[in-house]
């Protein structure tokens, strides 16, 4: 797989709560259509280790095939979509894309 990964802190105006909400409710709706997505996880943050870690809210992670099959969603009409409905929202954000390797396997449950 390979994954683009978003950490991402709300407006200074929103609760955790509503941003939580907003990111698995409305933003969803305009990501569950990117072309190739084949896998998207999102982690709310809830609590963190340390005092360097805080101030964020949420992370996820949208997968895919390959490079090509994100960047084909990248230049998609569904993306140009989503990124639109993000709009001028104030909050923060760190973007990565890397190769997903499997260092556990899921392990079923018992």
């Amino acid at each position: 797989m390979y994954n683009l990964i978003v950490l991402a802190a709300k407006p200074s105006d929103w609760t955790h709560e509503q941003f939580i909400e907003w990111w698995r409710g409305e933003r969803a709706e305009v990501t569950y259509p990117l072309p190739g997505l084949r896998r998207w996880l999102h982690t709310e943050i809830l609590d963190t280790m340390d005092e360097r870690s805080k101030g964020w809210d949420g992370i996820s992670i949208l997968s895919f095939d390959s490079r090509e099959d994100l960047d084909a969603a990248l230049a998609s009409e569904e993306w140009k979509a989503a990124v639109a409905h993000v709009g001028s929202m104030r909050g923060r954000r760190m973007i990565f894309l890397g190769d997903e390797k499997v260092m556990v396997p899921e392990q079923p449950v018992s």
